[in-house]
């Protein structure tokens, strides 16, 4: 087993692999930029060690100075998590270079899979279904405008070195294309330094689903079944759940035999996700590989009561996995909802500042995965995600009714979040009855928007008392009492019995 591990990640999934460690017996070493001094993954390790500053280049991204604490500190395994270097091939060839255990696909899996032009070469030839679509190294834009014709409109131009919804455009007839593809590539540039786009047909009213896989090092390859990823906004997820309400046991199979076969052309090790999209008939696409843990993770992990990172780094460390593929079975139903601080009436833009409260939910079923708590500042510098609630319960409706109980016990004050937005969502015929498609909130999303709440009478009440008290102050009134140190009548300044 594993001996010290570092975390070259920041928040919740930095959390949650120290819980895990912890668990192992394995000792953690945080890594943490100027501005994350604060944070509570820093506060959790084992010890923790300033990166760099605050820009993500100079700290998390840097890789350099993440194997020298590594090797400073004598630790043997480096976790990625997701996000930042976590799909990033000369990472992981760089920790194994310098010795250590990289807890993650081997990175020649992660270069395969990395370049979606690639991956769906190499999906066809292991007869994995994939969508439609034109895709040609150096291809110019007069090819892509010629090969448009063959695919058929609508078609989405997709980047094709990244992923996470960017370097995307959805183009309904041959007059957008070319702004379409410009657009693209100047997306795909900025994000992930390749200009380089191919062309997919798309799928209307079409279902996100993705299947979770797990490998070991002794060719061993599972699948832990599906989740429901098609609640999301502009290709970002927002909801995701599993069992799929979409999702038949013939579906179930197939697409765990494809996701287990896309694993192994690759020579997949550890925890992976295959995307599919499924069409209104029921037929499955790959989209491509996310060759890492995912956000919601949590969800798979309740309803079929394995542990993903501990099996990570058990995998890693050089063990089988303990089942087969007919020792895993779902039980009950799971939601995840991603608690952002962002504000959904105003474009969904980053709500920075500082989180003055943080409540969480308790109680059966409930899970909350987070790397923030009262008093820490959301910043410009990272993605604005609070925290993760999870809620488990034996039905759907059922989970769906723990969900908004959930939510309503949740609070954050100190700055704008999307709670409301959740609510209204959750709420939704469409989502109540499992209808949801990746375009769902995109095209409702005006009424989709939370109303804006009445002032409360007890604000109006208190900013009235507030008034009244600089009232009264300004003309002597209270001279006595505000005269006496120990009166609290004579300070309007929000005193409060037992502060």
């Amino acid at each position: 087993m594993l001996k010290k591990c570092l975390i070259a990640n920041r928040g919740e999934i930095a959390v949650r692999i120290i819980h895990a460690c912890r668990e192992l017996g394995i000792r953690t070493v945080a890594i943490y930029s100027e501005v994350d001094a604060p944070a509570l993954h820093v506060q959790y390790a084992d010890e923790a060690h300033l990166i760099g500053p605050a820009a993500p280049q100079q700290s998390y991204l840097n890789i350099e100075a993440i194997l020298t604490v590594a090797r400073s500190v004598q630790c043997d395994s480096v976790h990625p998590g997701y996000g930042f270097l976590s799909e990033n091939a000369a990472f992981a060839q760089a920790v194994l270079d310098a010795g250590l255990i990289w807890i993650g696909p081997p990175p020649d899996a992660i270069r395969q899979m990395g370049v979606k032009t690639q991956a769906r070469a190499l999906m066809q030839q292991a007869g994995v279904p994939v969508v439609p679509g034109f895709q040609q190294e150096g291809a110019t834009i007069d090819e892509l405008i010629a090969a448009a014709e063959q695919v058929g409109y609508p078609l989405m131009v997709k980047a094709a070195g990244g992923g996470g919804g960017k370097g995307i455009r959805i183009v309904q007839d041959a007059a957008s294309l070319p702004d379409a593809i410009a657009g693209a590539q100047n997306e795909a540039s900025k994000a992930f330094g390749d200009a380089r786009v191919f062309l997919e047909r798309y799928i209307e009213h079409g279902r996100h689903i993705e299947i979770q896989v797990l490998a070991d090092q002794y060719g061993q390859t599972v699948h832990l079944f599906e989740r429901e990823c098609s609640t999301q906004r502009r290709h970002q997820k927002i909801i995701e759940e599993t069992p799929s309400p979409a999702v038949t046991e013939p579906m179930r199979q197939q697409m765990g035999q494809a996701a287990v076969a896309a694993a192994q052309a690759v020579g997949y090790v550890n925890a992976g996700t295959v995307e599919f999209i499924v069409t209104p008939e029921g037929d499955f696409y790959f989209l491509e590989m996310n060759t890492r843990l995912q956000v919601e993770h949590p969800i798979t992990e309740m309803v079929t009561g394995v542990d993903l990172v501990q099996l990570q780094l058990r995998v890693a460390a050089g063990e089988a996995l303990p089942f087969t593929q007919d020792d895993l079975s779902q039980q009950g139903h799971a939601i995840e909802c991603r608690l952002y601080a962002e504000d959904a009436r105003n474009g969904f833009l980053p709500a920075i500042g500082t989180v003055a409260r943080f409540v969480v939910p308790s109680g059966p079923g409930v899970r909350v995965d987070r790397g923030i708590q009262s008093g820490d500042a959301i910043t410009i510098h990272y993605d604005p995600m609070i925290a993760k609630l999870i809620v488990y319960a034996q039905s759907r409706d059922a989970a769906i009714q723990r969900m908004q109980a959930a939510l309503k016990e949740t609070v954050i004050l100190g700055t704008t979040t999307n709670i409301d937005f959740l609510q209204v969502l959750l709420a939704h015929p469409a989502f109540i009855g499992g209808e949801v498609t990746t375009r769902f909130v995109d095209d409702n999303l005006k009424s989709l928007l939370p109303p804006i709440p009445d002032l409360p009478d007890l604000a109006a009440i208190a900013a009235a008392l507030s008034e009244t008290s600089s009232v009264v102050a300004q003309h002597g009134v209270t001279q006595d009492a505000m005269s006496d140190p120990y009166s609290p009548w004579g300070r309007p300044d929000g005193f409060r019995i037992g502060e």
